[in-house]
């Protein structure tokens, strides 16, 4: 943003015009009692050189460690053109298009955007995005509710292996919809769902079942297997999906017979820096057939009467600004920033490239997994494939592995205990495209010496 200097004569001709003599004058209706005369605590200003110098000591105590966590926040690379871009004034200041007509590079962006996803998750139609993953599955799953065309159907089932930080947005979100939210087992020896655990719900007033892949272990799930048996007890499937997974796994637009009903998650692998935890975006897709209960925005694009290309903003009608209480969802914005780094980064990426990514964090994922379960004091939980994350058991308590790793420069993974504490000492380790061979190496050496201390 430019530095723009007032001079005393600028500040001066600027009061003139609006027809006050001061400064304070501007700030007159404010009640003296309510005014302070300075900032406490707030040191005096220094010079820019003194700035740099401060800032400059404090990066200096900064260092970053080699990130093995996970748990739906990736580490990938990001190109620097995804940042300059997203930078630019257009971009970083635009806010929501409600005159269309004059904000056609931002739209034309979101449509590049959304047709993106429809590609990537094969399905017929995605919004502009939404706040992020776990607000976007929760509006699926209300969405599926609206859909239903069995009225008396409340029931959700989430699987036990859904991320647990998203059960718990979906239990805030639908708490006043009077709906039923039923947690699915895994299979202890597998880490996944199975039709056994879903039987109990054959022939019943179910609306919907979410189908995370991979799931919050990195295992995969029977995708078709699941979505068949939904389908045919006229239940519709919600996929949550790591979206560079799909770079390598089938879509949900080609799980079963029939596909996914909508597909619903985070996009932050898509271009989006791991920042302390955001702001990130989430996806939203549906087939065409489903389209009038999306929440948020859609851009579709049209020709006007001269016959030239444009973009506007269709089916604003579910929109809480023009419908308030009868809208079909209160989001009625988008997080547009983060969705153009995502456009951005998938067409720098292209197809090619985000599956060599997700194969490349695959094959790190399965190499480090190998070479862990020979240490002594490391085992297997689960017994089923995985995408890059996998978990593993300790004879030693995971929060000191942690601390000691992370004492070697190490952020070894996501401790399990707390939130599946009948796993034991267990631990969620990821890895991407960003891992060499020596930081495999690295990893396993640390660990083993933790291990055999004492």
């Amino acid at each position: 943003m430019p530095y723009i200097p007032h001079t005393e004569q600028d500040k001066q001709e600027m009061l003139a015009q609006i027809g006050i003599d001061s400064i304070d004058a501007l700030f007159s209706e404010i009640p003296k009692n309510l005014q302070i005369s300075g900032l406490k605590n707030i040191p005096e200003g220094i010079t820019e050189s003194e700035v740099t110098r401060l800032i400059n000591e404090r990066a200096a105590k900064d260092h970053v460690n080699l990130n093995f966590i996970g748990a739906g926040a990736y580490e990938h690379h990001i190109p620097a053109v995804v940042t300059d871009i997203i930078s630019r004034g257009e971009f970083l200041t635009a806010y929501t298009p409600y005159q269309a007509e004059a904000s056609q590079g931002t739209l034309q962006v979101i449509y590049e955007y959304q047709s993106m996803m429809c590609h990537l998750m094969q399905m017929d139609v995605s919004n502009a995005s939404m706040y992020d993953g776990a607000s976007a599955l929760a509006e699926s799953i209300l969405m599926a509710i609206r859909l239903h065309k069995n009225a008396k159907a409340k029931t959700i089932l989430l699987p036990h292996t859904l991320h647990p930080a998203y059960r718990r947005v979906i239990q805030t979100v639908t708490k006043t919809h009077n709906l039923e939210l039923v947690i699915i087992p895994y299979d202890a020896h597998a880490g996944h769902i199975t039709l056994d655990a879903l039987k109990p719900y054959t022939g019943k007033d179910v609306a919907a079942l979410v189908i995370s892949q991979p799931n919050f272990f990195g295992i995969l799930e029977d995708v078709d297997e699941l979505t068949n048996w939904a389908h045919q007890n006229g239940i519709l499937v919600i996929a949550n999906v790591n979206p560079m997974a799909m770079a390598l796994l089938k879509a949900p637009g080609s799980w079963g017979e029939k596909g996914a009903d909508i597909a619903a998650g985070e996009g932050q692998p898509l271009g989006a820096p791991l920042s302390c935890g955001g702001p990130y975006f989430g996806y939203l897709c549906t087939k065409k057939e489903h389209v009038r209960q999306l929440p948020g925005r859609i851009v579709g694009r049209t020709i006007d009467k001269d016959g030239k290309t444009g973009f506007v903003l269709t089916l604003q009608a579910r929109e809480q600004h023009i419908r308030r209480a009868k809208a079909t969802s209160n989001i009625c914005s988008n997080q547009a920033l983060l969705a153009t780094g995502a456009t951005i980064y998938m067409s720098l990426l292209g197809a090619e490239g985000m599956r060599r990514i997700a194969a490349t964090s695959n094959a790190n994922a399965n190499l480090l997994y190998e070479k862990l379960l020979k240490i002594k004091g490391v085992e297997a939980i689960f017994n089923r494939p995985f995408f890059h994350e996998f978990v593993v058991r300790f004879h030693k308590p995971v929060a000191e592995i942690l601390h000691n790793l992370a004492s070697n420069g190490i952020q070894g993974g996501f401790d399990l205990t707390f939130e599946y504490p009948m796993l034991g000492n267990s631990l969620l380790i990821c890895t991407t495209e960003t891992k060499s061979t020596e930081d495999l190496e690295l990893y396993v050496h640390q660990l083993e010496k933790i291990l055999n201390a004492g």
